[in-house]
């Protein structure tokens, strides 16, 4: 796909008239005569314009971007000049080159013409491409009503959310491509808090408790020298709000919020301390202060950390809410555990041994020796598991909630 292409700040002591290296090429570009321009512009097209979804498109968004940054006026320029100035400010970039992992799953905005017992569903994913920079596409499928999974073509092309202003800090709008199904969507770092990487979406189908439902995602924001915990928020994945979140247990990673208010309050599972899982709570979705250890490490797969999954699933039993253990040579494996579902600061049930674990056939990749999920689906009286492999591949599992139940203790 295509994505902006940032040059690297100027030095401090530049000339403060200057307009660096970005004013330098948009002169030179400016310099050449209309014929020279085309050819330049046919040789980029040669090169690109078969590979990717429309690139005129892109190519003059992006002009526009550097007009309003550097304060130019563009009014009078041809459109091969705009192009190829956009084109100088894009890079072709393979967002998922490097890895695919963490896979969060909710029901689908448009549950419209399905057989009886059947959903749709949407898959978020974490990509990962040259620099270790961290992106969130999507998935779109259908679970039968008997279990068979379908999983809709991905699209040949994708392309990047768009904010709707530059912003190199605080909240994001990004709305989708028209032009591009959700699963065609990519959602790149917008700010300088998240320039290394959107990490971890955990998507949670919210009930707002009056007819209404809207899904909230926690992920983890990474700056290169720091985390922090931030909220996207979307009423049908068209239009996405990044923002930022206050308070101390923000500086954490590993949230999953309650898909409906707990006794009046917001309610989240996090970890706090790096090894535990806390519960806490607050009347402001965005502001997080303290909470409750619930969970510490417990057995010996879990030894090291033991982190949150998903969104706490309710049941009639109470809330099942997937948990992973790291174990002896950083193993990660899945575990469950069950909540009460009046208070769910109360573990009422554990498994003692994983739920799943990495094997000889699927420990090998990016990272070695790890399953992991941001989140499963209840479907009828299973639960559909979609999970990492060594941060590699993305495998998917059907398991009996009954039985599950059953092995707890």
């Amino acid at each position: 796909m295509i994505r902006p292409f940032h040059l690297a700040p100027e030095p401090r002591d530049r000339n403060p008239n200057s307009k660096g290296r970005a004013g330098r090429i948009v002169g030179a570009v400016l310099a050449m005569s209309e014929e020279e321009c085309a050819r330049e512009l046919a040789s980029v097209d040669a090169d690109f314009a078969s590979r990717h979804w429309q690139t005129e498109s892109v190519y003059l968004r992006r002009f526009e971007h550097m007009m309003t940054q550097l304060g130019e006026d563009s009014s009078a320029l041809s459109d091969a000049h705009k192009e190829l100035i956009g084109a100088y400010f894009c890079h072709e970039y393979s967002y998922a080159a490097a890895a695919i992992m963490n896979p969060s799953i909710v029901p689908h905005t448009d549950q419209s013409g399905l057989k009886p017992g059947d959903q749709r569903f949407i898959l978020s994913l974490r990509t990962v491409g040259e620099g270790h920079i961290s992106s969130i596409t999507f998935r779109e499928g259908i679970l039968s009503a008997d279990g068979e999974l379908t999983l809709w073509p991905q699209p040949p092309f994708s392309l990047a959310a768009e904010s709707t202003e530059p912003v190199p800090m605080g909240d994001v709008i990004a709305l989708r491509p028209a032009s591009v199904s959700i699963s065609g969507t990519v959602i790149f770092p917008f700010t300088s808090e998240q320039r290394n990487g959107l990490e971890d979406l955990r998507l949670c189908y919210f009930d707002e408790g009056d007819g209404r439902h809207i899904y909230y995602g926690t992920y983890t924001a990474y700056s290169g020298l720091g985390i922090q915990s931030e909220l996207m928020i979307t009423e049908d994945f068209n239009t996405f709000r990044l923002e930022t979140m206050s308070g101390e247990a923000v500086k954490h990673k590993a949230w999953r919020s309650f898909p409906r208010r707990i006794n009046g309050a917001y309610a989240v599972i996090g970890r706090q301390d790096n090894e535990s899982l806390f519960f806490m709570q607050s009347d402001n979705l965005k502001h997080w202060e303290g909470g409750e250890l619930i969970l510490p490490p417990k057995y010996s797969w879990e030894l090291v950390q033991t982190g949150n999954c998903g969104s706490p699933i309710e049941l009639d039993e109470g809330w099942l809410l997937l948990t992973h253990g790291v174990g002896a040579m950083r193993k990660y494996s899945i575990g469950a555990v069950l909540l009460d579902k009046n208070d769910p600061r109360k573990v009422i049930g554990q498994l003692a041994k994983p739920l799943l674990s990495p094997s000889t056939e699927n420990r090998e990749g990016y990272v070695p020796n790890v399953v992991y999920t941001c989140g499963a689906l209840k479907h009828g009286k299973s639960l559909f598991l979609p999970y990492g492999v060594a941060d590699s591949s993305v495998a998917f599992a059907m398991v009996d909630i009954a039985s599950l139940l059953s092995e707890m203790s």
